[in-house]
Formats: C-alpha cells, structure tokens, sequence
C-alpha cells in the first residue's frame, strides 16, 4: 500500500545527508505527503478509465461503471457487459480494448496481482502486458500500490523538471540523464520521486 510516511521520510533524509541538493530542497520545501493507492485489480482499471481525461470525468465514469456493474466492478461482468452499454458509460471503443485485456489477464490467472515478481523490471514486464499500460502505469502502480521503494520514473516529466530544480540544473535532464543521475540515490529512487513531484512547481525553491 505504497510508501509509508516513516519509510518516505527515511528514505529522503538518507537522501540529504549524501545529496547537498536534496537537503537544500528539504530544507526550502519540507516533506511531501505519501501516495497510497491500493493493490491489484481495480487500481490498474481506473488507470485505464482516467488516461487523457480530467479527474472530474474519469470519476463520473468510474460512478457510471459501479452503478452498471457493481461496486468492485468484477472483471467477469467487465467483459461480459454490452459494448454500448460500457460506451454509455464513458468507455472509447480504445479504452474498452484496454479494459477488456486487462479483465482477461486477470479472469484467465494469468495476472496474479497478489505475486508480481520480486524483480522491479521483471514487475514491470508483467503489468505491460495489459494493453493500455505503459512502463509509466506500470511504475506507477509498483510505487504509489505496492511501495516498492527504489522504483524510478525517469520518463516522467516532472521527474525530470524537478531533479532539474533540486540539483540546481541549468536546463531540464533528459530521461536517460535523469536515470543516470538517480544511480547514487539507489535503493531510496522511490522517496526520490515522490520528493521530485513534491518540488515540481514548489515555489519555494
């Protein structure tokens, strides 16, 4: 269930005491508050049903999606429900291809959401199988889910906005950088990015 508050903060002040930037943005914008989302299956399909659209309209899509088919909205009456009754929903024909292959992986068992491997990247292969799940998603999902604590999003654009900021960058790093400059942060990568998200449009600093 993601990073636990002591455990993020640990992983932050290790992080100052060996990065004088860390500390410097520490000190200007304190600690960010833990992401937590919880574990497996439902998780993953509001991933899907909130791709490309605002907050307010993936919620009323996921209230459409529980009143069509129950509040945990199980996999099986997912795939088993009329396209245009889930397209009445909110669902593109794209995102129902999305959710179906998601139900399917889960429904077959070929998806156990309880037993990811215990290898970061080999988790990661698992989740992006689901159509629809970029490595992104997949990270995503380790960290704020699962609180796997050396989890990088390099891709991420504030990610790299923030690393930028918190070392005192004269531009932003690019995503292969932004990897290269995380090595010394290991295994602590997880507090990092959620500290980096934390300075992204801090004013503080």
């Amino acid at each position: 269930m993601g990073l636990a508050r002591e455990q993020l903060r640990y992983g932050i002040d290790t992080l100052a005491a060996i990065e004088p930037g860390m500390k410097r943005a520490l000190d200007a914008c304190g600690y960010p508050e833990p992401r937590i989302r919880a574990t497996g299956y439902a998780t993953l399909l509001r991933t899907i049903v909130g791709q490309q659209v605002s907050v307010a309209a993936a919620a009323s899509v996921w209230a459409k999606l529980e009143a069509l088919l129950g509040e945990t909205i199980p996999p099986e009456e997912l795939l088993a429900a009329e396209f245009d009754a889930l397209r009445a929903c909110g669902l593109s024909r794209q995102k129902q291809g999305y959710a179906r292959s998601l139900c399917e992986l889960v429904v077959a068992g070929s998806l156990d959401l309880d037993n990811l491997p215990a290898d970061d990247e080999a988790a990661i292969a698992e989740l992006v199988r689901i159509k629809g799940i970029g490595r992104w998603s997949a990270e995503i999902y380790l960290l704020f889910a699962e609180g796997r604590p050396d989890i990088w999003p390099a891709g991420d654009l504030a990610v790299q906005v923030g690393v930028g900021k918190i070392l005192g960058l004269a531009q932003r790093p690019s995503e292969k950088q932004t990897r290269e400059l995380a090595q010394a942060w290991r295994p602590h990568r997880g507090a990092a990015a959620i500290f980096t998200w934390h300075c992204y449009n801090n004013a503080a600093l």
